[in-house]
């Protein structure tokens, strides 16, 4: 094992309530650290959500492109979206979200794994899963959503990430892990 057995954990003393919105609450932790010394964290919380990479029989994924206002520019990413409570089943949440933004029911849906963006102040959890075996039905936008749906090859969305032109971290994550979950599947399959 890799592990030395050091204490690193932090223990919360107290929470103030800084900013409480639609999507974020933000929170102020006073922590003990694991040298008995005082200090802050700002946090914040999230129910969570979910990404789907979704793979056509033709080997393409159903890419999305969006504007990201934070970013001010327009973004390519998988389809994604928030559990509607910290209690919804992620798995129905990611059938849900990739029917409404792409119109594509997915015949298996698998999860590959779990994906924190931001872990030093964000706690939001973002479950992975992909999704095959693809009909297509129709989108059901929410009405402030606005996306393009792309169908890309498999390796040119690789290629994208390789080459900068994907630069969200879950997209890139996800596409980069199926990949790799694929080939060995394929290897062990042989």
């Amino acid at each position: 094992s890799h592990m030395k057995n050091i204490d690193l954990k932090e223990t919360r003393i107290s929470r103030e309530e800084i900013f409480s919105g639609k999507v974020l609450h933000v929170v102020k932790d006073s922590v003990k650290l694991p040298n008995g010394s005082n200090s802050t964290r700002e946090v914040v919380l999230h129910n969570g959500a979910v990404c789907i990479v979704a793979i056509t029989d033709e080997n393409e994924v159903i890419m999305e492109r969006q504007y990201r206002y934070p970013l001010n520019q327009v973004i390519w990413e998988i389809p994604a979206g928030k559990l509607d409570s910290p209690d919804e089943d992620p798995a129905e949440a990611a059938k849900r979200e990739l029917r409404e933004e792409t119109g594509y029911v997915a015949g298996s849906i698998v999860c590959i794994g779990e994906y924190y963006g931001s872990p030093a102040i964000v706690r939001e959890k973002i479950y992975v899963y992909l999704a095959t075996e693809l009909t297509m039905t129709s989108q059901q936008l929410d009405e402030d959503e606005f996306l393009e749906i792309v169908k890309v090859p498999f390796d040119d969305v690789v290629d994208m990430i390789l080459n900068n032109d994907i630069i969200d971290g879950k997209t890139q994550a996800a596409i980069l892990k199926a990949k790799q979950l694929i080939e060995r599947k394929k290897d062990s399959s042989k």
